[in-house]
């Protein structure tokens, strides 16, 4: 078995493979005992592929990736012949199997990566944090007891605790920048059109939401970027290719820049001031590497973008509940009770505020466009707070009981015209209100590790500043050797907490050079949870 396995990026052990140092087999049978070891205490892995994997990795493989372990996400990353759940209990009791591969997970394959299992996600990918009740929660392997983020919570946890040194992801309000910047990950949201989502959808959440990976290193991002871009037969958006190779221009710096940045939450919410701690200190270290930083934020109703957003994320979410039950002839009472009330907002939504919200994404792109006209990027925290612990961003029992005597009512179109909409924008986006922009406008954003949290086992970070008592948490540098977490609740430990970068039209380019840059200046690859 390679005893080094760990210690290598995806670039890495792909070199190896290349140059006979080890075999594709030796890498799946380390990731595979890593997996033995860590996924029971994580619950990032729900569906094992090991007898597809190791009949892959005897075969002669190809691709820059040739040999290398890998894990896909169980939402639209569909692998011929093996269950796919959605994080659905339905789909899982109907044993849903698709026929054929997703275009992205075909092009990963041909990039000659080995897969070997599907990661966990919430039920449809639908919040920001990963804890179906189908499968359990994903737990952050720099402390079990807190959130990975979500929705590829599952991909975040195997990627930190080394099972893998990447993982499949995908991102329709946030889910791979959230649990990258929870789990001290690179995260990389390409823009509208970059990366395919066929067979089935031409486009997802009218080109909102993409494809990509999680990594530990910004060359492993670039590569298979490398190796995964580009339209398909059905692709609605045909974005115009990168001038070079993603990998080449990780090679240069790039030229000074100019870059804006806010802490302020776009909907008023509470930011913690650690997050606020990490954009901060990002913004002195890209001072120190020649970049002009000042504050400044796009001038855009924050408040409404989450409303539209989160119009057409339950609209969307009420067409899937519909297509599941069609499928699998199963009842209302086969999801969960904050799925059936979002979808019930959803169908009630009438067709006037749904078009409505959806012109409005051109006034965010306007918005956004006005200010990229001074500013070559947007900087923000990626989330607002530290990772909550597991079950502390669940719908209180009052509001389960509210909602289910709503749902028997059938007065979800009450709780439209109620203002409830507004409500929950404000409940649950005001963990992670920073996402959304990139999504709507369609423009490459990500999330890069540059602050950790000390927290204390008895009293860890809460989204409100107000809530965290003096004392109880402290930046720590990326170079700092920090305390060991503790599972018996006696000793202090680290928390992630990722800082945004928000790009332009065709910027996925820029974003990966300014990372790169940002790597070799301040690295984090040695940074790793004590698991």
């Amino acid at each position: 078995m390679f005893k080094e396995y760990a210690d290598y990026d995806a670039t890495g052990l792909a070199a190896l493979v290349a140059g006979r140092q080890v075999t594709p087999d030796e890498l799946l049978q380390a990731a595979l005992a890593r997996a033995e070891a860590v996924n029971p205490k994580l619950n990032a892995i729900i569906t094992p592929m090991t007898d597809i994997a190791r009949a892959r990795a005897a075969q002669p493989l190809t691709g820059p990736f040739a040999g290398v372990p890998f894990l896909v996400k169980d939402f639209f990353q569909e692998y011929a012949g093996v269950p796919c759940y959605y994080g659905c209990a339905a789909l899982k009791r109907a044993g849903h199997t698709p026929r054929e591969h997703a275009e992205i997970v075909r092009r990963w394959l041909d990039a000659g990566l080995v897969i070997f299992g599907r990661t966990n996600t919430p039920e449809f990918a639908a919040k920001g944090i990963t804890e179906p009740e189908a499968f359990g929660p994903s737990r952050n392997p720099w402390h079990p007891d807190h959130s990975t983020g979500g929705s590829s919570g599952g991909s975040a946890a195997a990627v930190a605790a080394a099972i893998v040194p990447m993982a499949g992801a995908n991102d329709g309000g946030g889910s791979i920048r959230i649990p990258a910047a929870y789990c001290g990950l690179f995260g990389l949201k390409p823009g509208r059109g970059r990366t395919p989502w066929g067979p089935r959808l031409g486009e997802s959440i009218h080109g909102a939401a993409m494809n990509h990976v999680l990594t530990r290193s910004v060359r492993d991002s670039a590569a298979l970027l490398d190796a995964s871009h580009g339209p398909e037969d059905i692709s609605w958006c045909r974005i115009e290719p990168p001038q070079r190779p993603y990998r080449e221009e990780l090679q240069r710096d790039p030229l000074p820049l100019r870059i804006g940045f806010s802490t302020r939450s776009p909907i008023g919410t509470e930011v913690h001031p650690q997050a606020v701690t990490a954009v901060e200190n990002a913004a002195r270290l890209l001072q120190s590497l020649g970049h002009r930083v000042e504050p400044a934020e796009p001038k855009l109703d924050g408040a409404q973008l989450a409303q539209d957003f989160l119009n057409v994320w339950f609209a969307h979410l009420a067409a899937s509940v519909a297509e599941v039950r069609a499928l699998t002839g199963c009842g209302g009472s086969a999801f969960e009770l904050d799925t059936r009330a979002m979808a019930a907002i959803g169908r009630a939504l009438r067709a006037d505020r749904y078009v409505g919200a959806c012109l409005r994404w051109n006034d965010y792109l306007r918005a956004l466009a006005r200010f990229q006209q001074d500013y070559d990027l947007y900087l923000t925290p990626t989330v607002a707070a530290p990772a909550p612990r597991i079950g502390e961003v669940a719908t209180p029992r009052w509001q389960q009981a509210v909602l289910k005597l709503v749902l028997a009512l059938r007065a979800a179109p009450l709780l439209a015209a109620a203002g409830v909409v507004e409500q929950m924008a404000h409940d649950n986006l005001k963990w992670a209100p920073f996402t959304q922009l990139a999504n709507l406008t369609g423009v490459p954003a990500m999330s890069v590790p540059l602050h950790w949290v000390r927290c204390c086992a008895a009293d860890t970070p809460r989204p409100a500043a107000s809530n965290a008592r003096p004392g109880t948490v402290g930046s720590e540098p990326v170079g700092a050797k920090g305390p060991q977490a503790a599972d018996d609740g006696g000793q202090d430990y680290l928390l992630p907490l990722g800082v945004q970068f928000v790009g332009r039209h065709g910027g996925e380019g820029l974003l990966l050079q300014l990372a790169a840059q940002i790597e070799r200046a301040q690295p984090w690859a040695q940074r790793r949870p004590p698991l």
